[in-house]
């Protein structure tokens, strides 16, 4: 579960990141631009970032017994 919401969260942290870049400094975009990558290609510390909020998700949804 954890993989499957990390990945989901860093496609949609793409798609908002890519979607306000006009709006942030150059040294901003140039630093979101190094991760508009696929999940499998992130370092370990940006795939930690993610799985930090997916362990979020999977807690609150165990919580709920929505997943086992």
């Amino acid at each position: 579960w954890i993989e499957a919401f990390a990945r989901i969260e860093h496609e949609q942290w793409m798609h908002w990141s890519q979607a306000v870049a006009a709006d942030v400094t150059a040294a901003t975009r140039d630093k979101w631009q190094r991760s508009w990558v696929d999940y499998a290609e992130l370092t370990e510390d940006l795939k930690e970032a993610d799985r930090v909020w997916a362990r979020k998700v999977v807690m609150l949804l165990r919580q709920r017994q929505l997943i086992p």
